[in-house]
């Protein structure tokens, strides 16, 4: 868990980033019905809950140096009896500062009121820009309020800045407790991982191991961080299947892709194993150059490297593989140049993992690829997709492989989070065979 002097320290950075000339206002996201009268499950817009530690819908932050009604304020929910009854205990007021830690706290209804009265003065306004319509809409109307007003100090601010480029820098990097939250995260998705390997049989449909890594992570107190990819044979091959229906065939692999969440911090694993617990030599020598590139770009995941190092050295040993068994023709650098691999290796190697699963952050500035450094977390994920469409050996058809791991960058290199699940293929058989 993160304490709330953590989250007291975030916006304390913030505060410091825009100066006294300046306000920053966070939104939490709204509830989003699902159907008739029922909402989806509530989770809280990752930015909000990363400088607040508030959980609940219809909340709104500011972020005002030196203002006399403190530095931080929170907009909330009064505690309502009745909707207590029906949803449960509400955060209120009173919470609002002596949990969360905010200097001041005020009803939500009254943001019209009282946040012209913070923009007094200030000469810039700082929000996530473009990302909410109705935000952008209201905080101009906000501006022009205080226009309105013939106060003494009625100055009202004259530029609106973009937030979001500033907390990307910050949420970049993890402190001791979110890596400790996105470890336990990985433990949990690795778990089920390991659940699945044991449970699968031919016979059985995508959707039974679905359910079996819903189960695992839910006796955990855990949720999916993204909609679960169990893709058997030639499903395997779609990147984003989602539609988890199909049967289970004895002689096909299965590539299940499914993370966990824990306290709103994403874990992000993909394993890919034989349906009836042993790899035919095709999906073997398929398998082993995806792990190669694994094994590889993992090489280039330190301190000093830049962040397109390890996708360079996946795509290396992947392209040099499908030219030794004669799926691409022609030498490694050419094959390189003309992206002939990209027939079967259509994406990147990995995206920054967080709060968000493709969490936020730069992945270049000004044409040159971001460092990376200590405290960053990020996933390496090499495939090959091989459709029952392609031209190639019929061997091969139906065989697609991907291998991700979720990667903290340490002082002096990495460490594999998601380091539970098994990964080459003598320990995914062996762990097939034992529970079988």
């Amino acid at each position: 868990m993160i304490s709330a002097k953590e989250f007291k320290k975030r916006r304390k950075q913030i505060a410091h980033i825009i100066g006294t000339d300046s306000i920053a206002i966070v939104k939490a996201r709204d509830v989003c019905l699902r159907n008739g009268d029922a909402d989806y499950k509530y989770r809280p817009d990752s930015n909000f809950f990363y400088l607040s530690g508030c959980h609940e819908p219809n909340s709104l932050m500011v972020i005002c140096p030196d203002h006399e009604s403190g530095d931080d304020v929170l907009f909330c929910r009064e505690i309502d009896p009745d909707n207590v009854v029906w949803n449960g205990p509400m955060l209120g007021l009173n919470d609002a500062t002596e949990k969360l830690m905010f200097d001041t706290s005020y009803d939500i209804n009254a943001i019209n009121k009282i946040i012209p009265q913070l923009m007094e003065g200030r000469d810039k306004v700082y929000f996530m820009l473009g990302m909410d319509s109705e935000l952008d809409k209201t905080i101009v109307e906000w501006t022009n309020a205080v226009r309105r007003v013939k106060w003494a100090k009625s100055e009202a601010p004259h530029e609106l800045v973009s937030l979001k480029p500033f907390l990307d820098d910050m949420r970049v990097y993890k402190s001791k407790d979110e890596i400790k939250c996105m470890q336990k995260s990985a433990d949990i998705a690795a778990d089920a991982h390991v659940k699945m390997m044991q449970t699968c049989q031919p016979g059985l449909f995508e959707y039974h191991l679905n359910a079996e890594f819903l189960h695992s992570i839910t006796k955990k107190n855990s949720h999916i961080s993204y909609l679960p990819i169990v893709g058997g044979g030639d499903n395997a091959c779609i990147l984003h299947y989602i539609n988890n229906n199909k049967e289970l065939n004895d002689g096909d692999l299965v590539l299940i892709d499914a993370g966990a969440e824990y306290d709103y911090y994403a874990s992000d694993i993909t394993r890919t194993f034989p349906v009836n617990g042993k790899f035919t030599s095709a999906q073997a020598e398929i398998y082993q150059i995806v792990l190669d590139a694994h094994t590889a770009a993992l090489e280039k995941a330190k301190p000093g490297s830049h962040w397109n190092e390890p996708h360079e050295a996946a795509v290396e040993v992947i392209t040099q593989g499908l030219i030794n068994i004669g799926l691409l023709k022609g030498d490694l650098k050419t094959n390189l140049e003309e992206h002939n691999y990209a027939k079967y290796y259509m994406h990147k190697t990995g995206h920054w993992l967080g709060l968000d699963v493709h969490d936020c952050g730069d992945y270049s500035v000004d044409g040159l690829w971001v460092e990376l450094e200590k405290d960053m977390v990020f996933t390496i994920e090499p495939g090959i997709y091989i459709n029952s469409e392609a031209k190639v050996p019929e061997k091969y058809k139906g065989i697609g492989v991907r291998i991700e791991d979720d990667v903290l960058i340490t002082k002096n290199g990495h460490k594999i989070l998601s380091n539970k699940v098994p990964r080459t293929i003598n320990e995914i058989e062996a762990i097939m065979r034992n529970s079988a």
